[in-house]
């Protein structure tokens, strides 16, 4: 029951936490949904926080970063950002564009409605160009014009607050990504949270379509 402004402040706790632990646990890849696209009908007072939150984070958290080896990336629109956080973010990636320990991809006014669609414009564009025939278009083709095509789909989507849906949130990228939610508010999110998370997923199997036979065939072989 307290302002919500608290809660964002938490969740920026939250955010450092979760990313020590993956440091620690050596995974690849991690992408937090920080602001999505559908997040600007919220109170204007509240976006305005979130905003001032993002570029007084930016500003502390980019040198740790650099220093444990972390890359920053953002993957969203950016022409609606004002001019401090639209250079932050262009200064955050460049700062940490060699680091290869973490690759940490913040989604900020991002969708997945908004992803597919800036990737089929840039096909359509270059079937108007003459460069692609529609009959050639590929699945790898679409991928390759969203963002993050030089990142692996996601293995684990996770989703705190006990909501049972993914917001929008990389639809191509989740096809097959395992799905695990929690009633625990992101606030609360540690790392002790995150191995339960980890625990459950290593305990799915994966078949992409096969069946489980063809799956335990393939790991005994």
């Amino acid at each position: 029951m307290l302002p919500r402004a608290i809660g964002h402040r938490e969740g920026v706790k939250s955010v450092r936490r979760v990313v020590e632990a993956c440091i620690d646990r050596e995974i690849g890849a991690l992408t937090l949904f920080a602001f999505s696209s559908e997040n600007w009908r919220r109170p204007s007072e509240e976006v305005g926080l979130i905003l001032d939150l993002f570029v007084n984070t930016l500003k502390k958290e980019v040198d740790a970063l650099d220093r444990n080896n972390v890359r920053l990336r953002f993957i969203g629109e950016r022409a609606a950002f004002p001019d401090n956080l639209h250079r932050l973010i262009r200064e955050s990636e460049q700062q940490t564009a060699q680091n290869r320990r973490l690759e940490l991809v913040i989604a900020a006014n991002y969708g997945g409605q908004w992803d597919i669609t800036q990737a089929c414009r840039q096909l359509a564009q270059q079937v108007a160009d003459g460069s692609l025939q529609p009959q050639d278009i590929r699945s790898e083709d679409i991928n390759n014009a969203l963002s993050m095509p030089d990142l692996p789909e996601p293995d684990l989507f996770i989703r705190t607050g006990g909501e049972r849906r993914i917001s929008n949130f990389l639809l191509w990228q989740l096809a097959y990504t395992e799905l695990y939610f929690t009633d625990l508010l992101w606030p609360e999110f540690d790392a002790g949270e995150l191995d339960r998370a980890l625990d459950w997923y290593a305990n799915r199997q994966r078949r992409f379509g096969r069946t489980g036979e063809q799956v335990e065939q393939v790991k005994g072989a």
